[in-house]
C-alpha cells in the first residue's frame, strides 16, 4: 500500500467520529478502516476545514476584482435601513440575488449539458453515424415527437399512416438540439405543463428561449455593473431553472428512455457489500449513461466474463455511485454501491478494481485514496479532467462506443491481479425494487387497461393517501449522512404521504430499507400501507437520477389531467424536498420546482441569511406569483411536518380535508347509481 496520501503520524489531526458521520454501518466501518489506515476522507475534512460564515450568509461578492466584498449582517440584525454596500455600492440583496442566480445557473448547464450529450448522441443514431446504440423504445419516440412538431403518421393516398420511424427519429434529434440554442419562439417541451402554469409563465415573462440563452443571461446579469435588482435577478433566475426542468433535463431524461429503454420496476441489492472479493470489481460513477451503458453491456459478455476467469476472478461485478448508478440500476437491475460521499469509501474497501468517471460530483480526493491501493482510476468525458498522475485517461467517444468499453472493462480485469491480500468489503446490503417512472405509475394503478392517475387520485381524494412528496437531492458532509433523507422519509410515509425520490436520497432510501412493498407494513400509516399492499408497489418510489426529477414534474402533470385535485400543479396536496443538498444542481432543481408551484423545503442551511429582503422574496412573496415557494428547514422531523402542513392546507383548499366514512355498497345501491 502506498504513502502517498496518508497523513503524517506525527501531525495531530481531528478525525471525524463514524458514528456521528453517518447512520449507516457499511459507512461507519469503512471511516474507520480509512483512519486505522491513515487514509483521509470527505468525514475527516468536513471536521477540520470549516464553512466561511459570511459565504453561509449569501453576501460574499467577488464578481470583480475590487472584492471580495463581504457584507456581514450587523449583530443584532438589521435596525433600520439596511445600509451595507460593496465598493460598487452593491446592496445585500443584490449581492445574495446574484449569488444565487449564479448558481441557478451552474446546475442548470450542469443538468443541460448532460441532455445536450443524450440529444447529440441520439442523433448521431438517428442519422446512422453509430451501431452501437439504437432506438429500444419507439413508442416513447412516438409519444414525445408531437412536442417537438415532429409529425407521427403521414397521409397517403387520403389516408393517414404511421411514419417512418427513421423519419420520426431524424426529426426528434435535429430538433431536441436545436432546443439549446434556438434564435425564436420558446422552448418546445413547454406545452407539456397544465395550461394554467403556461399562462402564468407567460404573464411574468419567463418562458424560457432557449436553454443556453438563460444561462448566458444570468452571467451577463451578475457581472460587476449590470442588473441590481433582486426582483429581476430572480426572474432571470427562474427562466433558467425553468430551461432546465422542461428543457435540458427532460429532453436528457426522454431520449435516454428512446435509446436505452423506458425503466419498469425491477429488483436489486443496494449498498458497498454488493462488491464481491472473488470477482472483479467495476465502480462507474457520474452522471451520463452514454457510456456506462456500454460497459454494462461489455461486462456482461461472454469474452469478458471468460476473459476474468482466466484472469483467476470468478466473475464481474459491475455497481454504481451517484447518478450513474441509478441509470443503470432502472435499465439493468445493475446495483449501487452507493451514494455520493461513500464514493471514497469503494476504493477504500481494497477490492475496487476500476473505478469509472464522467461527469458531476465526482471527488478529486478519488486520485489520492487510489494510490493507497491498486485501484485504477479512470476518466472519460473531455471536459473532466483530474490534474494526478495516476489518473488514466480514456475518453469516450459514442461513435465508438462498445470499443471504448471493452478497453476499460479489458483494463478493470487486467488490474485483478494487482490488487492486494488487505481486502474488507462491509457485509451490509438490502433489496429494493427500482425503476419507476410516468408510464408504470400509470400500470401499476390499473393494469394495461385500466391503468391511469384516477386510483391515485382517489385515494388521495378519500383520505388514504395524505398528500405526494418528492424527496430528492444530495449528501453534504456537513450534515449526518443519510439521517436527513431517512428521518423525513419514515415521518412522510407514517404520516400516509407517498414519497417519489431520485437521485443520492434515492440511493439512500434503497440502502436503508424502504423501497420494498413490504416497507408500507413497517413504517406506513394504515390508509397508504393499506394502498401499497393492494396495490403492490413501495411506498417510496424510484425514480431515476438528478436529471429524472423531470419524471416527477411530469407525474404531478398526470395528477392535474386526471382531475379531481385542482387545475395546476400549485393546487396539489403535494411537497418537494433536498434533505442533504450539496450542489448547484440542487438550487437549479429547487428554483424550477418552485416556479412550477410546489412548496420546496431545503434542509441544512440556505445561503439567503445576509439578506432578508430576498430571502422572505423566496420565502414568500413567489408563492403570489407562481403557488410555489422556498423554506428551509434542517430538523428533519420539523422538516416533514412542514410539508404535511402544506399538504393538509391544500386539502382544506381543495375540501377533502375531512376524513371520509367507506361504506360497503350491496347490489341495491350499485343499481340507484345508474349507468350514464
Amino acid at each position: 500500500m502506498a504513502e502517498l496520501t496518508k497523513t503524517p503520524a506525527a501531525k495531530e489531526v481531528k478525525l471525524a467520529d463514524p458514528r456521528e458521520a453517518s447512520i449507516e454501518p457499511s459507512t461507519q466501518e469503512m471511516i474507520l478502516r480509512a483512519q486505522k489506515l491513515q487514509i483521509e476522507t470527505v468525514f475527516d475534512r468536513a471536521v477540520t476545514m470549516k464553512p466561511c460564515a459570511i459565504g453561509l450568509q449569501g453576501i460574499c461578492c467577488k464578481n470583480c476584482s475590487m472584492g471580495p466584498c463581504r457584507l456581514p449582517l450587523p449583530k443584532g440584525g438589521i435596525q433600520g435601513e439596511d445600509t451595507r454596500k460593496g465598493l460598487c455600492g452593491a446592496t445585500a440583496n443584490t449581492i445574495c440575488a446574484r449569488n444565487f442566480a449564479r448558481m441557478v445557473a451552474a446546475g442548470s448547464s450542469a443538468h443541460s449539458d448532460h441532455g445536450r450529450a443524450v440529444a447529440e448522441t441520439f442523433l448521431s443514431v438517428a442519422r446512422k453515424e453509430t451501431k452501437d446504440y439504437t432506438i429500444k423504445d419507439p413508442a416513447k419516440l412516438i409519444q414525445i415527437a408531437p412536442y417537438f412538431d415532429v409529425a407521427t403518421t403521414v397521409e397517403v393516398d387520403g389516408k393517414k399512416m404511421d411514419r417512418d420511424l427513421d423519419e420520426i427519429a431524424l426529426g426528434v434529434a435535429e430538433a431536441a438540439v436545436a432546443e439549446f440554442g434556438k434564435t425564436g419562439g420558446t422552448l418546445s417541451y413547454l406545452k407539456r405543463a397544465p395550461k394554467p402554469l403556461q399562462e402564468k409563465w407567460k404573464k411574468e415573462g419567463v418562458m424560457p428561449r432557449s436553454i443556453d440563452r438563460e444561462v448566458v443571461e444570468i452571467m451577463h446579469r451578475t457581472a460587476m455593473g449590470v442588473d441590481q435588482d433582486y426582483k429581476n435577478l430572480t426572474k432571470q433566475a427562474t427562466r433558467c431553472s425553468l430551461g432546465d426542468g422542461w428543457g435540458g433535463a427532460m429532453i436528457g431524461t426522454d431520449l435516454q428512455d428512446v435509446m436505452f429503454g423506458s425503466p419498469t420496476p425491477l429488483q436489486a441489492e443496494a449498498n458497498l457489500g454488493v462488491m464481491k472479493e472473488d470477482h472483479v470489481n467495476i465502480i462507474v460513477h457520474g452522471h451520463e449513461p452514454l457510456l456506462s451503458e456500454m460497459i454494462v453491456a461489455a461486462a456482461q459478455s461472454q469474452e469478458m466474463v471468460d476473459y476474468a476467469k482466466s484472469k483467476g476472478a470468478k466473475g464481474i461485478q459491475l455497481a454504481g455511485i451517484c447518478c450513474t448508478a441509478n441509470e443503470i440500476l432502472q435499465r439493468h437491475g445493475v446495483p449501487p454501491a452507493g451514494n455520493f460521499l461513500q464514493q471514497e469509501l469503494a476504493i477504500i474497501t481494497g477490492a475496487c478494481d476500476a473505478m469509472i468517471v464522467d461527469v458531476q460530483c465526482i471527488f478529486q480526493n478519488l486520485a489520492n485514496v487510489a494510490k493507497c491501493f491498486h485501484t485504477k482510476l479512470i476518466t472519460t468525458h473531455p471536459i473532466a479532467k483530474m490534474e494526478q498522475d495516476n489518473v488514466v485517461h480514456i475518453e469516450f467517444d459514442e461513435h465508438h462506443a462498445m470499443e471504448d468499453a471493452n478497453r476499460i472493462v479489458k483494463m478493470s480485469i487486467d488490474n485483478f491481479q494487482n490488487r492486494g491480500a488487505d481486502v474488507m468489503i462491509p457485509h451490509h446490503k438490502t433489496t429494493q425494487i427500482a425503476g419507476f417512472g410516468v408510464e408504470s405509475i400509470r400500470y401499476h394503478l390499473g393494469g394495461s387497461f385500466r391503468g391511469d392517475y384516477f386510483t391515485l387520485n382517489d385515494n388521495i381524494i378519500n383520505g388514504r393517501i395524505r398528500g405526494i412528496a418528492g424527496v430528492v437531492g444530495c449528501n453534504n458532509a456537513r450534515t449526518k449522512h443519510n439521517e436527513e433523507h431517512i428521518t423525513l422519509i419514515k415521518e412522510l410515509i407514517k404520516n400516509d404521504v407517498i414519497v417519489l425520490t431520485t437521485g443520492c436520497s434515492a440511493i439512500a432510501a434503497g440502502i436503508h430499507g424502504l423501497l420494498t412493498p413490504g416497507a408500507a407494513a413497517v413504517h406506513c400509516g394504515p390508509g397508504l400501507a393499506e394502498v401499497c399492499e393492494t396495490v403492490g408497489i413501495p411506498p417510496v418510489l424510484h425514480l431515476g437520477s438528478c436529471v429524472d426529477n423531470s419524471r416527477i414534474l411530469l407525474a404531478a402533470t398526470e395528477v392535474v389531467k386526471a382531475g379531481g385535485l385542482g387545475n395546476d400543479i400549485c393546487d396539489l396536496p403535494a411537497a418537494g424536498s433536498a434533505p442533504e443538498w450539496m450542489s448547484e444542481k440542487a438550487i437549479a432543481i429547487g428554483q424550477y420546482f418552485v416556479s412550477s408551484g410546489v412548496y420546496t423545503v431545503f434542509g441544512y442551511h440556505m445561503p439567503l441569511d445576509g439578506a432578508p429582503e430576498f430571502k422572505d422574496y423566496l420565502y414568500r412573496e413567489m408563492e403570489n406569483i407562481y403557488g410555489g415557494k422556498w423554506d428551509c428547514e434542517p430538523d428533519p422531523i420539523k422538516h416533514a411536518h412542514k410539508m404535511i402542513a402544506h399538504i393538509d392546507k391544500k386539502r382544506k383548499e381543495l375540501g377533502i380535508d375531512k376524513a371520509r366514512e367507506r361504506v360497503l355498497m350491496d347490489m341495491a345501491d350499485r343499481q340507484a347509481l345508474g349507468v350514464e
